[in-house]
């Protein structure tokens, strides 16, 4: 029985991983689209948020995908998540104002902002579990 709640939890887990993992290979990769994100308020350079970002994207991926530090990776999960939130709101506004964004983009940032919502739950049930 212990095993099916086990088993139950790593599917969720292993999704949520995998979705922080291809996010954070793109920090590196392609890191321009994540610097125009970054919250103009903070102090230093974007691309130094850009790369820590895509890091505790990795290292959480890397907690979810381990069965014993599982239930410690759902809670930085959704810590993660919390955190780049006004990141979000920043592009949503930043789309919202542009002329030259396309509507589908910009209808896109705006739905994409309670989408947050799930993923933070979802890793607060995987931390539970």
């Amino acid at each position: 029985m212990a095993e099916n709640v086990r088993d139950t939890g790593r599917r969720p887990a292993l999704a949520l991983a995998a979705l922080l993992f291809g996010s954070g290979i793109l920090h590196f990769a392609m890191p321009k689209p994540y610097d125009s994100i970054v919250p103009r308020a903070l102090p230093g350079k974007a691309r130094d948020y850009t790369y820590a970002s895509g890091v505790a994207e990795l290292g959480v991926a890397a907690a979810l995908a381990v069965p014993r530090t599982r239930r410690l990776g759902g809670r930085l999960a959704a810590l993660l998540f919390l955190a780049v939130w006004p990141a979000n709101v920043q592009f949503t506004v930043d789309m919202l104002k542009s002329e030259k964004a396309p509507k589908v983009v910009k209808i896109g940032s705006v739905v994409r902002l309670p989408l947050q919502i799930p993923l933070i739950t979802q890793s607060l049930k995987i931390s539970r579990r």
